[in-house]
């Protein structure tokens, strides 16, 4: 399998983990598809502006917690991009929840 294989979570865990406020949740859509919903409490880092917004919310993204980044549809590949470029500035381990968006909505989850 692929780096981003390895990066996948399950849902039941990301949702776990949520429940717990163990993870940060990372959005790596566009700003208007995060505007229409996202998954609770979750920041928007959309993937074509991570140089320029990175500096901003690295700040905010506490150490302790599991990153979880997600896009949406089976074959987005911005979060398992965003994941690996988190991993490279040392953010731990970043999981990537595949189809994410699509799957918390179906799921009923809580959504902002």
């Amino acid at each position: 399998g692929t780096a981003g294989d390895s990066l996948a979570i399950p849902l039941a865990e990301a949702a776990r983990l949520f429940s717990e406020q163990a993870a940060l949740f990372i959005d790596a859509r566009y700003e208007e598809e995060y505007a229409d919903g996202h998954i609770k409490g979750a920041i928007n880092l959309p993937w074509d502006d991570v140089q320029t917004r990175f500096p901003d919310i690295a700040g905010a993204i506490p150490r302790d917690r599991v990153i979880i980044t997600y896009c949406d549809g089976k074959t987005c590949d911005l979060s398992e991009k965003l994941a690996m470029e988190l991993f490279y500035m040392g953010f731990g381990r970043p999981r990537v929840l595949v189809n994410g968006w699509t799957r918390w909505v179906e799921a009923a989850l809580p959504t902002g």
